[in-house]
């Protein structure tokens, strides 16, 4: 019974060991408390931001149908997820060398002379194989910081989840955009096939030169050229989506124009305190990192006191398999080994110090993405302020340069005008009508940017549970 109370004192010991490895004490977040706010954000409200869905935010039943599919059989989102599972699987793997490692063996030797009787040897031992008292805290905080590690990679996982959502929506509106440009394109060159038949005709006449004839020419050639890139562009958007979504995807899906895309992007408000960053994923991804390294600490200090290891054995051995189990062929034994480590150079105490300055680098880490995810807020903030003035502009802009065109190709052909004036007008409409869809497209994608600034749907991770 002295043996069996021993073991468990050690191992009451090894339960209670105390953890060298320092409080983590998370920074203040080093960014203002709200906003920007001024001529080139938007202020709305200081209401804290509700949790985001990307249901909430893109609205239109296509786009979110090719996001469930893109949830659903994406491949990094399927990679990001396998990296969570293997992380959760060595914490276990870790965790298992704080318990006792137990084995058992069995033997049997028969022998037989001839001019003897035959015998037997049977032997059954069990015991303790292999066991660590943690009496300082080095085996707990291994366990903790592959958690926290664990941890870091399932707020990975939602990042990528994250970006997937995005960069989806964002291949969706672009693909509205190349549609309307690709019938820019394509009225341009109506418009120049016109052109060159009525010029061809008054050269024909000797009413116009043939210089005329020519630049009618380079226009459609270059609207031409504009239909074949955008053709082009329009499937390379199909093939984006579709390795987004990670299969085939239905053109009904697809948006026909820009116009269908932008009331559907919901806008978001600003103005709310600058701590909902700290739910972005990333920034907790740090955070985990930072809270690894700092038990880390913690196994590199318990390196510095002894090591203390137990082993125990429980068996039984008989000469006949019959008297196996008598309480005279019992037997057990336990012994515990210490070491320590006289001399090392210095090994392990800058052990300590290499886990200290990673856990300050962990900590500049963390500090950082939450700078980086308020510069990222801030930017897209700054462009939606002032976006809604560049989409008027740009839409008058395209009106004026439209009326601009209607009018001197009347002059042109009153003979008022030379057809310079009436080429130099279709040239100023078609960049015009073109700058205003760069800039819908551009009122869309922001939109998008800040919805992944803000960690949008983080709430909604790719595992469930703690490690």
């Amino acid at each position: 019974m002295t043996g069996t109370r021993a073991l468990l004192l050690a191992s009451t010991l090894a339960l209670a060991g105390c953890s060298l490895a320092p409080k983590t004490v998370l920074p203040a977040p080093p960014v203002p408390q709200s906003w920007p706010a001024g001529d080139a954000y938007l202020l709305q409200s200081e209401a804290a931001l509700p949790i985001l869905s990307y249901k909430s935010v893109f609205t239109d039943p296509r786009l979110q149908s090719l996001t469930e599919q893109a949830l659903t059989n994406n491949r990094d989102l399927r990679t990001a997820y396998a990296n969570v599972a293997a992380a959760r699987a060595q914490v276990r793997v870790t965790r298992s060398g704080q318990f006792p490692e137990l084995g058992i063996s069995a033997g049997a030797d028969y022998s037989d002379s001839g001019s003897t009787n035959g015998a037997g040897d049977f032997s059954l031992r069990g015991g303790v194989t292999a066991f660590e008292l943690d009496l300082f805290g080095k085996l707990a905080n291994a366990t903790e910081a592959d958690r926290n590690r664990a941890l870091g990679t399932e707020a990975a996982s939602r990042t990528v989840r994250l970006a997937l959502i995005a960069n989806l929506a964002d291949a969706w509106a672009t693909y509205g955009a190349d549609r309307d440009l690709l019938k820019i394109a394509e009225d341009t060159a109506a418009n120049a096939r016109e052109s060159v038949r009525l010029t061809k005709a008054r050269l024909d006449g000797g009413v116009a030169p043939r210089t005329d004839l020519r630049q009618a020419e380079q226009i459609l050639a270059t609207a031409e050229d504009s239909i074949a890139q955008q053709r082009t562009a329009l499937a390379q958007d199909e093939n984006l989506i579709r390795l987004l979504v990670g299969g085939d995807v239905d053109r009904a899906l697809l948006p026909a124009s820009l116009a269908e895309v932008t009331p559907t992007i919901v806008s978001l408000p600003a103005g709310v305190s600058s701590e909902i960053l700290l739910r972005r994923p990333d920034v907790i991804e740090a955070e985990y990192g930072l809270r690894a390294a700092n038990a880390n600490i913690g196994v590199a200090r318990a390196q510095l006191f002894p090591s203390i290891s137990l082993t125990g054995l429980l068996g039984f051995a008989s000469n006949a398999l019959g008297s196996l189990f008598d309480s005279g062929s019992f037997s057990w034994s336990a012994g515990g080994d210490a070491t320590a480590t006289i001399f090392d150079a210095g090994g392990r105490r800058a052990g300590v110090a290499v886990s200290e300055a990673q856990r300050d680098a962990a900590l500049a880490s963390y500090e950082g993405a939450i700078q980086t995810a308020f510069r990222e807020v801030a930017d897209a903030l700054a462009v939606q302020g002032t976006i809604s003035e560049r989409v008027r502009a740009a839409a008058a802009n395209s009106a004026a340069a439209a009326d601009t065109a209607t009018l001197t190709d009347a002059r042109y052909k009153g003979g008022v005008d030379s057809f310079l004036s009436s080429l130099d007008a279709q040239r100023s409409l078609y960049a015009a009508r073109r700058s205003e869809i760069a800039t819908q497209l551009l009122l869309v994608s922001t939109r998008i940017a800040l919805f992944r600034a803000l960690g949008g749907d983080s709430n909604a991770g790719s595992q469930t549970g703690a490690p």
